[in-house]
């Protein structure tokens, strides 16, 4: 029998390997971006191309590396940054295992231009799908420069699966905030297509959040503190008032690095209990300092999942601060009687009616109502009741007709018969629900929902059929998108035109809203705005769709009838009759149950 079984070359190995460790562009910017943090770097120019299908260029002016080095860096775990095993346990740069840059050799065609400050003359080394092409000296400034071209351009699976241009500079710019947020000392600068998006000089952690994610930020954060022997933390915490239900900015920093931890954020949110609705949450910006001894962040490729010696204790630490700090900065609402315009009530103070007499009330003992006129001719009339109903008998204008056969009806509101009894009565509960009777038993309809869901299809068939006719501001307003929403915005411009918006750019992610779509009065714009954009980004692909609907929506919620507004029975019946002609009448578009039908069957099982 032969042998089977072969050592696989370098070159295939290290293309199995880039598939956990470079998964897309942005894995290789974040590769690049640490090595140059782990260099000393105090500047960083970060150059991409068609969100970096094309080309990434990381430049930094870092130690640099001499001709050697940069020939062996290219190897598999070739690393400066530990020498043995127990070094994981006492990690104080990013990278660590010498995985990186084989695995970018693997799949692209990369050269680099490098040069310690003692040295005239760097180096410039060329390599392609790990296959060695040249080394030479040239004249090149201090530091690295990493010019990566065609990424997956030797495996066309992997370049065919990568997403389209938006949601990879998404991603790109996902990675790069988590750098920069760790490292506001060292300034960065970041183009995608000669495009600056980016530039952030040295500065305070506060000023460096500020600078990534709008000026609105500052006025959201409250200063989070606290030294133990077990974990010093710092950072900021978002104020209840900030919370909102996606997009949030939420950040864990641990020695310098980013990681995910979810049951360290249920630690965050839990402080937060009972002061923000179920479904919202604050940014939070948190910093971790702990002994490297006691975590482990060699769990995962990526480095983004680290193990902590005592999860438990940090956990209640965590919840213990950010209450702290809400408490601090009197963030925990209290109770505020609101006395303005009440009328005012009168104290009970027996020493001010000293002196005061009662007025005389005379009384009449003999008085007996029974014995009274008037008594003897309610009787009178209480025996004539019979003829107030003369003429009424077997009629039933109370109720509506039931025309019940004797058979169970099928519970549907989809059937070819009509769904409503014929000559219907609805109700009105509370001035919120309409009640009314349907083959399968009583139908409960939210009125405010129905109408929303009415309007809904009415405005989003008016959107998608004509462009939006926009009416100018008075008086503009401006609306604040982070730097990294700018690609989004700059991408949907010509859409938010069609809808009726008129944005002027002011730069730095400033717009003013100089005209706005006829009928969304009562809605703020910018607010309006932002939402819109975010709903772009979380349905990357269907973005004209997603802000048409966002509209539709926004502008049904705003134009419908409000909880507690009677209507007539003819109004109602509109109602009804226009949701039912709808093809999806149960639910609102954001999910929302409009009606219920309580089954005759339900309904008799509670007079048995």
């Amino acid at each position: 029998m032969s042998d089977v079984i072969r050592v696989l070359p370098d070159s295939v190995a290290n293309q199995i390997a880039a598939g956990e460790v470079i998964q897309r562009p942005a894995s290789v910017i974040k590769e690049l971006m640490e090595n140059s943090i782990d260099a000393g770097a105090m500047h960083i120019d970060v150059v991409i191309t068609d969100a970096g299908k094309t080309s990434i260029q990381v430049i930094d002016d870092g130690k640099g590396m001499s001709d050697t080095d940069a020939r062996i860096a290219f190897e598999r775990h070739a690393t400066s940054k530990i020498r043995q095993a127990s070094d994981l346990f006492a990690l104080h740069t990013m990278g660590f295992r010498g995985e990186a840059l084989a695995s970018i050799a693997a799949v692209a065609q990369v050269e680099l231009r490098t040069r310690t400050a003692d040295e005239e003359l760097g180096t410039s080394i060329q390599i392609s799908g790990s296959k060695f092409e040249s080394q030479e000296a040239i004249a090149c400034p201090k530091g690295s420069n990493f010019i990566i071209k065609n990424l997956f351009f030797n495996i066309p699976a992997r370049r065919k699966f990568l997403k389209s241009n938006h949601t990879e500079l998404n991603n790109i710019l996902v990675e790069f905030e988590r750098v920069v947020l760790v490292n506001p000392t060292v300034s960065f600068t970041l183009y995608h297509n000669d495009i600056e998006l980016y530039n952030l000089p040295a500065s305070s952690l506060r000023q460096r959040i500020i600078g990534v994610f709008g000026k609105k930020m500052d006025q959201d954060l409250l200063d989070l503190k606290l030294d133990t022997t077990m974990v010093k933390l710092s950072g900021y915490v978002g104020r209840p008032e900030s919370s909102r239900k996606r997009g949030v900015r939420q950040y864990f920093f641990v020695n310098g690095r980013y990681m995910r931890h979810p049951y360290f954020n249920k630690a965050v949110m839990s402080a937060y209990e009972k002061l923000l609705p179920a479904d919202e949450e604050v940014p939070y910006f948190i910093y971790f300092n702990v002994d490297p001894a006691n975590i482990d962040v060699n769990i995962h490729p990526t480095k983004t999942e680290i193990k902590f010696e005592n999860e438990p204790a940090i956990w209640q630490i965590l919840s213990a601060v950010v209450k702290e700090t809400l408490g601090k900065f009197n963030e925990v609402p209290s109770i505020d009687f609101d006395t303005e315009d009440m009328p005012d009530i009168p104290v009970y103070e027996p020493s001010k009616l000293e002196g005061v007499k009662p007025p005389k009330v005379s009384i009449d003992p003999s008085y007996n109502p029974f014995r009274d006129n008037s008594y003897a001719q309610q009787q009178k009339n209480l025996n004539r009741w019979q003829e107030l109903y003369k003429g009424l008998e077997g009629q039933n204008d109370l109720m509506p007709e039931t025309n019940y056969s004797g058979k169970e009806e099928e519970p549907t509101l989809y059937d070819d018969q009509n769904v409503l009894q014929t000559g219907t009565v609805h109700y009105q509960y509370k001035g919120q629900y309409i009640l009314t009777s349907v083959k399968s038993g009583l139908m409960i309809i939210d009125q405010q929902r129905a109408h929303i869901r009415i309007l809904y299809d009415q405005y989003i068939r008016q959107i998608k059929t004509q462009k939006g006719n926009s009416q100018g501001l008075l008086f503009p307003e401006m609306v604040q998108f982070p730097i990294s929403d700018l690609p989004i915005v700059q991408e949907e411009m010509s859409d938010l035109e069609y809808l009726g918006f008129e944005l002027a750019d002011l730069g730095n992610g400033s717009y003013s809203i100089n005209g706005v779509p006829v009928n969304i009065d009562g809605l703020n714009p910018a607010t309006l705005l932002q939402n819109m954009i975010q709903t772009a980004k979380d349905k990357s692909g269907k973005v004209k769709e997603s802000i048409q609907s966002t509209l539709a929506l926004s502008l049904a919620k705003a134009a419908s009838i409000v909880p507690g507004q009677v209507l007539s029975n003819e109004e109602m019946n509109n109602l009804v009759e226009q949701l039912l002609s709808l093809s999806t009448p149960n639910y609102t578009p954001d999910g929302k149950t409009v009606l219920y039908v309580l089954r005759d069957d339900e309904l008799n099982k509670y007079f048995k």
